[in-house]
């Protein structure tokens, strides 16, 4: 499963040895698998600030895990034509997601544990920002570019009623630069080819014989040439809607054609540059992105760890991965048992969801009485 329990206890012998008993109990009972999750001591600071640093944590926590998700979904969307190595560019630091978490190390470089909390929030939160500012800035350009090429390969499918015709079309095919003269395209049905071919000189005066071509076909009909006298115009339009043959609005016009390939050109030849460098930056920035998620986990776990536990700063991270989906309320069942003297009152509501704890404002099932935090990797597959 990429899903992850990060969970904190005191780090006094009685509940090391409760985590040991969980240790033990999950793994004879194959329910998780379970690696200690170091933490830096970090500046502690005040209580009051910590509550501060409390609120902001989990407002930072959820803007970076929206952010990566965004992050994912871009990486799939440039990834269109090869999907199926979209896991190979969501990486963190070179390694599949689920490594890089068990493996967690603090970046003492990026974020030093020596300076302030507030410090290093600060840090992870304007860079999670400038992360997010770029990727509006980079995937709007590249998604304004690929609508318009899309918007302009719809153009040239589609039926004969529809679609654009200047890559059908040929310059031998019109009558041109003649005062008198025109070339019209008309859609035939397949079915009255034959009455096509019988009728049209007779659709109106002045239409010139022989003058018709078949130069494409879809499933429904051909698009076929005719030349005729400018002033019939009108009259041969009406004729042919009797008929069920449909005159289709276009001129030939040789600049505007070019001007439509070259745009096309063009359009293909930006997406083909831009590819490289976008895919490039979202692969490294979903990196740093997730990186600096981890962070703020374990961030939380130990501004929640001293807020419960009290000071001096005394607990133990573990980090669980349940082994499947169904096992986890056996899991969690295991752990509210082994952790229920942390919180008496709490505990037995949660293995009692009849009993109500006083001035308890959450949802008893959203409460247990050791540290908890989830990691959901699924939502980025």
């Amino acid at each position: 499963m990429s899903e992850f329990w990060l969970i904190s206890a005191p780090g006094d012998q009685e509940n090391l040895q409760a985590l040991e008993r969980m240790n033990t109990v999950t793994s004879k009972s194959n329910l998780s698998y379970n690696t200690k999750f170091s933490i830096p001591d970090f500046k502690v600071g005040t209580l009051d600030s910590l509550v501060g640093l409390s609120d902001e944590l989990g407002k930072l926590d959820t803007f970076a895990e929206s952010l990566i998700k965004k992050m994912a979904q871009s990486v799939v969307e440039v990834m269109e034509d090869a999907k199926g190595k979209v896991p190979e560019n969501l990486l963190a630091n070179g390694v599949d997601l689920p490594s890089f978490v068990t493996h967690f190390e603090w970046d003492m470089a990026k974020y030093p544990a020596k300076q302030p909390l507030v410090s290093v929030v600060d840090t992870l939160a304007k860079q999670l920002a400038q992360i997010e500012t770029d990727l509006k800035s980079r995937t709007a350009t590249y998604n304004t570019l690929k609508t318009n090429l899309e918007n302009l390969e719809k153009k040239s499918m589609g039926n004969l009623f529809t679609r654009t015709l200047s890559n059908i079309v040929s310059k031998e095919d019109f009558v041109l630069g003649s005062e008198y003269l025109i070339t019209l395209l008309v859609i035939v049905p397949k079915p009255s080819y034959t009455k096509w071919q019988k009728t049209y000189e007779s659709l109106s005066d002045m239409v010139v014989p022989r003058s018709t071509k078949l130069i494409a076909e879809d499933n429904e009909g051909g698009l076929f040439t005719v030349t005729l006298f400018r002033k019939v115009i009108e009259d041969f339009k009406t004729k042919a809607r009797e008929n069920k043959f449909t005159v289709r609005e276009f001129y030939y016009d040789e600049k505007e054609i070019k001007r439509e390939r070259e745009e096309m050109s063009r359009l293909l030849s930006d997406k083909k540059q831009q590819y490289g460098p976008l895919l490039r930056w979202l692969k490294v920035n979903f990196s740093e992105a997730f990186i600096a998620w981890i962070h703020i986990k374990a961030l939380r776990v130990f501004v929640e760890s001293v807020l419960r536990y009290g000071l001096p700063v005394n607990f133990q991270a573990v980090l669980l991965q349940p082994h499947k989906k169904s096992s986890t309320k056996r899991l969690r069942e295991v752990l509210n048992s082994v952790f229920r003297h942390l919180d008496q009152v709490a505990a037995a509501s949660i293995l009692d969801a009849s009993v109500e704890i006083p001035g308890l404002q959450l949802n008893n099932q959203d409460y247990f009485p050791y540290v908890y935090f989830h990691i959901d990797l699924s939502l980025l597959d």
